[in-house]
């Protein structure tokens, strides 16, 4: 899997010859246990400790100065974007590696902004996670590729009228004619009550005041024609 990377120099303790510090926290025992395990096979890190929930870790963490924190999202009393909110003034030169399952652009900007510098999905291998942690401990923000393609669809807003039904579109080629509700009524012949029950959608679908705020975004978007 290749990792999306962006670059930021930092002295890191790998640098100063020694392992990397790492700290997990994850209200689930067996992912603690098995990252434990992992970490520990790592002869370029040490494990220090770690916690089952976000009160745990701002208790225990800060005494243990960790390079490295490896934070899960979804956890009781405390989530995984307050824990790092709440570390990060405490241990200024740790970083931060968001390891969850929890794949939504919303929850990524969230970590990204409290001071995660990296962002990886569980269902990583041990190979990827390590090669993370190591980026993430040279001071380089990296994402995992499924993220990063994530962020870019959820930044992409969808073109007006993309949501419009196939007789919504009948209703508005007609609309951009000047037919009234009746004229419509008739040439599609269906009753007035759903007439304006169409155009009530399209004004909301396209987020217009009125019909001819309506027919004006189609045209500009190409949504109708006039031929």
């Amino acid at each position: 899997m290749d990792m999306v990377v962006n670059e930021a120099g930092s002295r890191t303790s790998e640098q100063r010859g020694r392992p990397l510090r790492v700290f997990v926290i994850d209200d689930h025992p067996m992912i603690r246990h098995g990252l434990a395990a992992m970490i520990k096979a790592e002869r370029e890190f040490e494990w220090v400790g770690d916690a089952a929930d976000g009160d745990d870790a701002v208790r225990l963490a800060p005494a243990l100065l960790p390079d490295l924190v490896l934070v899960d999202l979804v956890m009781p009393r405390m989530d995984g974007v307050a824990t790092i909110r709440a570390l990060k003034p405490l241990l200024p030169k740790t970083h931060f590696v968001v390891l969850t399952s929890v794949l939504d652009p919303h929850e990524v900007k969230r970590a990204m902004e409290a001071g995660a510098g990296a962002y990886l999905l569980k269902n990583a291998s041990t190979q990827e996670l390590v090669t993370v942690m190591h980026t993430a401990a040279r001071g380089q923000r990296v994402l995992a590729p499924e993220v990063s393609d994530a962020l870019m669809a959820g930044d992409r807003s969808p073109p007006p009228g993309s949501d419009l039904t196939h007789r919504e579109r009948e209703l508005l080629a007609l609309m951009a004619r000047g037919l009234a509700n009746q004229e419509i009524s008739n040439r599609l012949g269906i009753a007035m009550p759903t007439v304006k029950f169409h155009v009530t959608n399209i004004l909301a679908k396209l987020h217009a005041d009125n019909r001819t705020e309506a027919v004006l975004t189609a045209l500009k978007h190409r949504l109708v024609t006039l031929e």
